[in-house]
């Protein structure tokens, strides 16, 4: 049993879950304030971590329902791909890769005193694809699913699971041309790479839920707004809060848990995300 909100216990259902995206091997970087131009920041504290959309959503789902979830990811063989896999595996993640003759991409996470993020990605996104040797074909066999990255087709078959629900950052191009109906799009409503028009989406989603940080969120097509959930403590790293988000909302709506709760379980499980440094 786990506790989402205060005073609320909800007890989840036996899933089978999987991530489908991409990992980054990040580097951490405490410090004074965001870089501005011409001016030095300094570092105040420093450390390197497997995570990327897909790695903390699927971290977040694991912990959720006290399973191990299946991610199914592209890596470099190199160095950087092997501590990703080392390091997810340990986190309880059942990791199905795709490995590739190109470097695993980095990142650079700046993190100021309030607690906001600049990211800053070296090199291409690596993703799973429907021509890797991965394991499509047991789509149907998953109770949910969350797209990161990968190309069409794999968007196709991964429809054939009990629920899918995917983020913007899977790319709207891929989305509009996999001609796929999905149950749920989630990403920000802030971000100029994931805000997009509800009204514009063919297929349309079941849901699409647009968050906007610390004031909630929208959720189409009614645009019902709801509530941010007040973290238990001082916030120190937005990092990964919205993947954390869109992790548990995904679990619950996969275990047929009603809009509102899997909400206030997505909103308390990104909220708590940002009471620690790192995505975890």
């Amino acid at each position: 049993m786990q506790k989402y909100a205060p005073k609320e216990t909800i007890r989840l259902p036996k899933l089978k879950l999987a991530v489908i995206g991409h990992i980054e091997w990040v580097t951490f970087l405490k410090v004074d304030q965001l870089p501005l131009a011409g001016e030095i920041s300094h570092a105040k504290n420093c450390f390197e971590e497997a995570a990327g959309g897909a790695a903390v959503a699927a971290v977040q789902m694991a912990r959720l329902i006290n399973e191990p979830v299946d991610l199914i990811t592209s890596l470099g063989k190199d160095t950087y791909g092997e501590k990703c896999y080392e390091r997810l595996t340990k986190l309880g993640l059942n990791l199905k890769v795709a490995w590739r003759e190109k470097p695993t991409r980095k990142g650079i996470s700046l993190i100021s005193k309030d607690g906001e993020r600049a990211i800053t990605v070296i090199g291409e996104r690596l993703q799973p694809i429907a021509s890797d040797d991965l394991p499509w074909n047991e789509m149907k066999n998953y109770d949910g699913i969350f797209i990161t990255a990968t190309d069409k087709e794999g968007i196709r078959l991964a429809s054939k699971a009990k629920f899918v629900a995917a983020t913007p950052r899977a790319g709207k191009t891929t989305l509009r041309d996999s001609k796929v109906k999905i149950n749920a799009l989630i990403g920000s409503g802030l971000d100029p790479d994931e805000k997009i028009n509800f009204e514009e989406l063919f297929p349309k989603p079941d849901l699409y839920i647009a968050t906007e940080g610390k004031a909630g969120g929208t959720i189409y097509p009614e645009k019902y707004k709801y509530k941010p959930v007040k973290p238990s403590s001082y916030e120190i790293d937005s990092y990964g809060c919205g993947d954390c988000f869109a992790g548990a909302v995904t679990t619950a709506l996969s275990a047929k848990l009603d809009l509102d709760q899997a909400i206030n379980m997505g909103a308390y499980c990104g909220a708590e995300c940002s009471t620690h440094y790192g995505p975890y």
